[in-house]
């Protein structure tokens, strides 16, 4: 299927292959999980005199009342870990449902009218560019409405988004705006089993179950390491989970048309 990019460009074309893109997922995914293993093995490492050894380095203090000292710079770096981890991973998972919908809207605009001449292309570019304008909620809600492509995860990567509002707009505490009509800012990850062992865990739902991170009104937004992992897992499960429902409604669209 030939056709744009998820920013479709109407003077250039290019294949739009699911395998492909199935796979530019998992290679960005496993950029995360270096990076972020990466990170934490660094965090572990660093000691106290090893900081101060830092600061002095330079020997510039340009605002020296505002200095953080060993442990405030331990909170704020754990801070500043966790949001750009939900950025980063929110960020491939609206790619993902981007190039998704792209994806869905050309099947759909080829079965409708049998290929994809200038009108249907036409047509496809301007529903794809009102989908990439749209919150994250809404890309669920359309992706149900035009092609019934249900996400398990939806609700998991909404609130991971509130957590990320939290962190970015109110110094990482819970407000009203972000709560449930039970009070609670819940984000379901998915996690290993017990025993589980092995590579690859996030294409294997068998060895994985669900655990509950809450948060109350005024309550801090904090992860620890494995739930910061646990956050890029689940991210990688919604991929997994998307792309095999796309997968899906290609194989029942092409029966219809036969």
């Amino acid at each position: 299927m030939t056709n744009q990019g998820d920013q479709p460009n109407p003077g250039s074309s290019r294949e739009l292959n699911l395998k492909k893109m199935a796979e530019q997922f998992a290679i960005g995914l496993q950029r995360h999980f270096d990076m972020l293993a990466f990170n934490l093995a660094s965090r572990e490492c660093v000691t106290e005199e090893a900081y101060a050894h830092r600061v002095r380095v330079p020997q510039i203090m340009p605002a020296a009342s505002l200095h953080h000292n060993f442990e405030q710079m331990q909170a704020y770096a754990g801070d500043l870990l966790s949001r750009q981890l939900l950025s980063d991973a929110l960020n491939l998972a609206v790619h993902c449902m981007n190039n998704a919908h792209l994806f869905l809207t050309l099947v759909k605009a080829k079965r409708e009218h049998g290929a994809l001449h200038q009108d249907a292309q036409r047509g496809a570019q301007e529903a794809q560019q009102e989908f990439l304008k749209v919150p994250l909620d809404q890309k669920f809600n359309r992706l149900e409405e035009r092609f019934g492509i249900m996400c398990e995860l939806e609700d998991s990567l909404v609130s991971m988004g509130f957590a990320l509002q939290a962190l970015n707009q109110q110094k990482g505490l819970v407000r009203e705006a972000q709560l449930d009509d039970d009070g609670q800012l819940i984000l379901e990850l998915k996690v290993a089993k017990a025993g589980t062992s092995g590579g690859d865990l996030w294409r294997r739902p068998d060895d994985l179950e669900t655990s509950r991170k809450v948060f109350s009104e005024g309550e801090r937004i904090r992860f620890s390491d494995t739930e910061l992992q646990n956050i890029l897992l689940t991210i990688g499960v919604f991929g997994r989970q998307l792309f095999a429902s796309v997968s899906q409604y290609v194989r029942d669209n092409h029966e219809e048309s036969r």
